[in-house]
């Protein structure tokens, strides 16, 4: 992975988000365009279908020199920003992202947590990511977000996955979250 570049958003055309990827693919940008699976029931068979985690948006780690070619590529709106400038998707929450995309562990879109228990997955599937812990009853799910989106994922968590509580970081994401809503107003008025 080449970190020297940051990840962007890129807003996509309603279910345009497969088609996106595949093309900047092509152009040879590294994407991420994390899905869940979810059954849909017709009224003769059930079919399983797969859908964006994030509809309308496809993450991409660009340059700010190739940033025109990406959102000439059909399908992408624009790049998610403000000021005039590309926001930053922390390398955390990609990372985070990614072990998912990899893993076989059942997720679903979740609503946006901004304050919580952060924590880092020691064991399984998605060691090394970090989130939000929600516990209900004797279900554990991690919470991953994407602040600047102010959009979150959950994942459920075995009984034997190891997770180790993470200190200091709320005031950084208290920051994070007040420029992402800076960025959620902008792209409502846009």
């Amino acid at each position: 992975m080449n970190t020297s570049h940051p990840w962007v958003a890129l807003q996509t055309k309603p279910k345009n988000e497969k088609k996106v990827d595949h093309l900047l693919r092509q152009k040879g940008y590294e994407c991420l365009t994390p899905t869940y699976r979810l059954k849909r029931r017709w009224s003769d068979r059930t079919v399983e279908v797969e859908l964006p985690l994030f509809p309308g948006y496809v993450f991409c780690l660009l340059s700010s020199s190739v940033l025109a070619k990406a959102i000439s590529t059909q399908g992408v709106i624009r790049v998610v920003g403000f000021g005039g400038e590309p926001a930053e998707i922390a390398a955390s929450e990609i990372e985070a992202l990614r072990l998912l995309a990899r893993s076989n562990l059942l997720r679903e879109p979740w609503k946006y947590l901004p304050q919580g228990t952060t924590v880092l997955v020691e064991t399984g599937p998605l060691a090394g990511a970090e989130g939000i812990i929600n516990v209900d009853g004797s279900t554990r799910k991690l919470v991953i977000s994407v602040t600047l989106l102010q959009r979150s994922v959950a994942v459920r968590l075995d009984e034997d996955t190891a997770v180790s509580v993470i200190t200091g970081r709320r005031e950084s994401r208290a920051k994070l979250a007040g420029e992402s809503h800076i960025a959620a107003t902008l792209l409502r008025k846009a």
